[in-house]
């Protein structure tokens, strides 16, 4: 159990502070309220008005959230990979090999799709 002593002390630590900012919060916080602030998304900025049947979003938009992940999984897999790179056999080798070729393919299926043309 004392292994696990700095874990917990750390995580009621991050609980006490998470608590702490919620509850102190609308004490300190201004309090400037106006229409487009208790609008949707309380983002401060008015709202475009949405076509009744839903507004198009282009296929960019998934295509940019596509590569997001795509380099978002590549980064969490290889960093452990890169970490303990002495210790790992050949078949560990040979298998990051073939999830980069994994990853490889889906970039490129997202460059032949347009997904890193801007315009």
């Amino acid at each position: 159990m004392q292994a696990y002593t700095p874990i917990l002390v750390l995580g009621a630590l991050a609980a006490a502070f998470a608590i702490f900012s919620v509850g102190i919060a609308p004490l300190t916080g201004p309090k400037r309220y106006n229409r487009a602030k208790l609008d949707r998304y309380e983002s401060g900025i008015e709202p475009s008005p949405v076509p009744e049947g839903g507004g198009k979003v282009s296929v960019k938009y998934f295509f940019t959230a596509m590569m997001f992940i795509v380099f978002d999984i590549e980064i969490v897999f290889l960093y452990p990979f890169a970490v303990a790179f002495d210790e790992l056999t050949w078949f560990a080798v040979f298998a990051v090999m073939l999830f980069l070729v994994n990853i490889t393919v889906a970039y490129a299926y997202e460059w032949r799709r347009g997904g890193m043309e801007w315009t």
